[in-house]
């Protein structure tokens, strides 16, 4: 099952064109593309007509037109054109969806377009701000549900043993971590005082020595997920915060969309490098682990799990999703 009441990203704008990009997004077929003014529409990726998928078609003007028999749909999914016939039939539409484009992402609305609110999409306002730098990767698609995704982010003490050799380091499970939940906010926070900062971090923000560090992680169901990190020493501090947005392609295979936001070094190349790939490799670390896990589920899915003091964050956000879902 998945929450439609919401919405997800479904591409980064970069890839959304005058040429039909077709995409699954929760088990639907989707097709994004851009209208003459450079606005983004989406629709049904399926003509009503043969079930070709309309990313096969061509845009014409602010419409679509299939590759199959030529049937043309505007932007809210009604067909306008039969070739070869004047009538239309007024059964002949496809479904279209809510788009919007923030934080060059293009979000989607799945549920009941009446409901389509863009105050829900999630408050990443840093992205956009001029004081901050904001990096943005190609996706990963992941084999694996999306949820995998959420506790991954969520569970920073696999830090220190995926991410040994990068972000990770061993103090992180000699503090304690405290968890809060909001109406619809759950909160990890972890202080990691006066000890070496991950060789990442060190590269990043210049540290000669040990440093205070902190990892606090804001989840808001059903899938968003604000990474607030950093280091500080007595006379530099560096500010980030990694961006997680996996939406479910299917409910065992994931676009998992994330960026990097930080308000130092906005203008050096060298540190975009270091965002842009030394990061995306950190996050790439993380693949493995997340599909081995979906084929361990697939294989055995009643096994039973048995829950440790690091699950709190997780729990508590399934939970949540689950009360969402039950509404």
């Amino acid at each position: 099952m998945f929450l439609k009441a919401s919405w997800y990203v479904a591409a980064r704008s970069a890839e959304v064109t005058r040429q039909p990009l077709g995409r699954v997004l929760l088990d639907e077929p989707v097709v994004l593309y851009r209208k003459e003014n450079g606005e983004p529409a989406a629709l049904e990726d399926r003509c009503c007509h043969r079930h070709l998928p309309l990313s096969m078609g061509r845009v014409e003007g602010d419409g679509l037109r299939c590759g199959y028999h030529g049937l043309k749909f505007d932007a809210s999914g009604r067909c306008v054109e039969v070739p070869g016939q004047e009538s239309i039939p007024p059964q002949a539409r496809v479904r279209s969806y809510p788009v919007l484009e923030r934080y060059r992402w293009l979000w989607i609305w799945m549920g009941d377009p009446a409901k389509a609110d863009p105050a829900l999409i999630p408050n990443w306002w840093w992205a956009a701000h001029r004081e901050w730098a904001f990096t943005q990767p190609e996706q990963i698609h992941v084999k694996c549900n999306y949820q995998l995704v959420a506790d991954n982010v969520l569970d920073v003490t696999h830090l220190a043993y995926v991410h040994a050799g990068s972000i990770g380091a061993s103090s992180i499970t000699e503090f304690p971590a405290t968890v809060e939940r909001e109406e619809r906010l759950v909160r990890l926070t972890r202080w990691i005082l006066d000890r070496p900062p991950p060789p990442l971090y060190r590269k990043a923000g210049g540290f000669p020595g040990n440093v205070d560090r902190w990892q606090i992680v804001e989840h808001q169901p059903p899938c968003f997920s604000v990474n607030f990190a950093g280091c500080k020493d007595a006379k530099r501090k560096i500010d980030l915060m990694a961006l997680s947005a996996p939406t479910p392609e299917t409910g065992r295979t994931t676009h998992y969309f994330f960026g990097f936001v930080r308000n130092f070094g906005l203008d050096d190349a060298q540190m975009e490098a270091i965002f842009s790939r030394d990061m995306v490799r950190v996050f790439n670390e993380d693949i493995p682990v997340l599909e081995a896990q979906q084929r361990n589920l697939d294989l055995k899915p009643t096994a039973p799990a048995v829950d440790i003091k690091v699950d709190a964050a997780p729990l508590a956000a399934r939970r949540m999703l689950r009360a969402l879902l039950e509404e």
